[in-house]
């Protein structure tokens, strides 16, 4: 089948990469794509937020699927309009997205669902923001109700610091802190069933030892192994099956991938926020180590026919992937800085540990960096200590003038298995 992905970060680089390993996939495209795409799939240029000129690309190109893989063109509607052409796409529509796209929304559908979460208030007035802030104390959670790429979410117990959140964002979700350690599962469903990949955890902070200022994510590692074996089956009884349930009866069937934001806490399990899409740099380490060819799958949740597929399977081993931020990152990053190193990685370090570009161009027969997040390193291995010690060799080959990476990746998980 012909394929076009929807997107240019590193979440598209490691889908790109999955399916360019996929027997079945005889076409491989990306729009807009970035300089370590350009690798695996052709390019094409695109508005990714424009439906109809995703569309008319994914006609002209005659693609058997879409996957959209950022939030933002699937709050845009750009599924509905690839699906109104005819052509079968992977994401949900503009209505299902504001699962993701307005947390408001999320609260609403989670307690029609009966899903378990914090307790919140939505609020549009300084009155109403102070109210909330005073109902739930310290450490205060501030939400921007809106899509923030990540970066829309202050946890602090700074009071003053929290209030001035909230009060820049208009409309606000402002919740009960969840204490536990977080998890990300993403599942794969057509709307009515329910396909769960195997869990992840991610370090938002930027600095080692979860110092420093929120990210859209630093690293991540799969499997855990402090998490209960029976969590996977008890997020999609209690979680996800419901949510998709609940969305169907509404007439807005979630078609697509469902990722859910959990905090494990001392009550139980706890959703911390929806997203509609695969989440960056989960995926990184959950597709390392998925078995199954992953455009069958896809399809099949695009066309409705998920019930078909069979039990997916999993590697045995670990992966950890690091993510190389450029200078002042998660400030205004600085770009345009060459990056060396990468032949290295690809001579001396593959198959078990490969760059995934995200934010990054060519300049003639330079890479140079093009964004915030830069690059994602990931490793596999026999544990989780054998995929960071692959992650960071391959992390200390890579040159780029005043970029910052954490050290700290999966350590701890590491260290508990």
């Amino acid at each position: 089948m012909k394929v076009l992905v929807i997107g240019g970060g590193a979440r598209e680089h490691a889908l790109c990469r999955a399916l360019s390993l996929d027997p079945d996939v005889s076409a491989l495209h990306c729009a807009p794509g970035n300089a370590g795409i350009a690798d695996v799939a052709e390019l094409h240029t695109v508005d990714a937020l424009d439906g109809d000129a995703v569309a008319e690309l994914a006609r002209r190109l005659e693609a058997d699927l879409v996957v959209v893989g950022p939030e933002a063109p699937l709050v845009a509607g750009v599924a509905d309009a690839v699906r109104a052409a005819g052509v079968p796409c992977f994401g949900p529509s503009r209505e299902a997205a504001q699962l993701e796209g307005s947390k408001a929304f999320a609260k609403e559908v989670m307690a029609a669902a009966n899903v378990p979460t914090a307790r919140s208030y939505v609020c549009t007035t300084p009155e109403e923001v102070d109210e909330a802030l005073d109902a739930f104390g310290a450490p205060y959670v501030v939400k921007d109700d809106g899509l923030a790429a990540g970066k829309g979410v202050v946890v602090t117990a700074d009071l003053e610091q929290a209030r001035e959140h909230a009060l820049a964002c208009g409309r606000v979700v402002i919740e009960e802190y969840l204490d536990g350690p977080e998890v990300s599962l993403f599942a794969i469903t057509d709307g009515e069933t329910v396909l769960p990949l195997q869990p992840a955890q991610d370090f938002k902070r930027a600095l080692d030892g979860d110092e420093g200022p929120n990210t859209g994510g630093m690293g991540a590692y799969s499997p855990l192994p402090w998490a209960d074996p029976k969590l996977v089956d008890e997020v999609m009884e209690s979680v996800l099956q419901p949510t998709v349930d609940e969305l169907r009866r509404r007439g807005t069937p979630f078609s697509g991938l469902l990722y859910a934001g959990l905090a494990i806490t001392g009550r139980g399990v706890r959703v911390i926020e929806f997203n509609a899409r695969f989440g960056d740099p989960e995926t990184q380490v959950v597709l390392a180590r998925l078995k199954t060819p992953l455009a069958g799958v896809l399809l099949n949740a695009a066309r409705g026919t998920l019930a078909d597929e069979p039990p997916l399977n999993w590697r045995g081993d670990s992966a950890v992937t690091v993510v190389i931020a450029s200078h002042n990152y998660p400030a205004t990053p600085r770009t345009g800085d060459p990056i060396d190193g990468l032949d290295e990685v690809a001579a001396q370090d593959a198959p078990h540990a490969y760059v995934l570009h995200a934010g990054t161009r060519r300049e003639g027969d330079a890479i140079v960096s093009a964004g915030g997040r830069v690059l994602s390193v990931t490793a596999t291995g026999g544990d989780l200590t054998e995929a960071r010690d692959r992650a960071y060799t391959a992390v200390d080959r890579i040159r780029l003038d005043g970029s910052h990476h954490r050290r700290d990746i999966a350590a701890k998980a590491a260290s508990h298995a």
